[in-house]
């Protein structure tokens, strides 16, 4: 079975900044895109980021010129940076990969804990 390997998450203040990666295997060669999902304690997972094969990307309403997503040239590598963090971000984000032949992969989620 075919994971994404995620990391970076953790605890911050409100106001700080974190950075999660995620990291596909190299065997997966038709990216279509990437991205990140956030799911709070209670709510079903939604997405909050996207970024594409040829580089465009989508966000959430709620995280636009906070959250920035981006791609490793050429890799399937992604980063969401995290900017002024707020409560509500708190979660399990995962990350995920559609590819062109509508395979679609996860990865087990890293925690987020945006508190004071």
């Amino acid at each position: 079975q075919v994971l994404l390997v995620e990391s970076g998450g953790g605890s911050v203040q409100p106001g700080g900044s974190l950075r999660l990666t995620c990291v596909a295997p190299d065997s997966i060669s038709n990216m279509y895109s990437m991205g990140w999902y956030r799911q709070a304690p209670g709510s079903q997972r939604t997405m909050v980021a996207t970024i594409y094969n040829g580089g465009s990307t989508k966000y959430k309403d709620a995280v636009k010129g906070r959250f920035t997503i981006s791609r490793e040239n050429n890799k399937n590598t992604i980063y969401l940076q995290m900017n002024s963090l707020m409560t509500e971000d708190t979660g399990v984000y995962s990350c995920n990969m559609d590819t062109w032949d509508a395979q679609n992969y996860w990865g087990q989620g890293t925690q987020v804990t945006v508190s004071s």
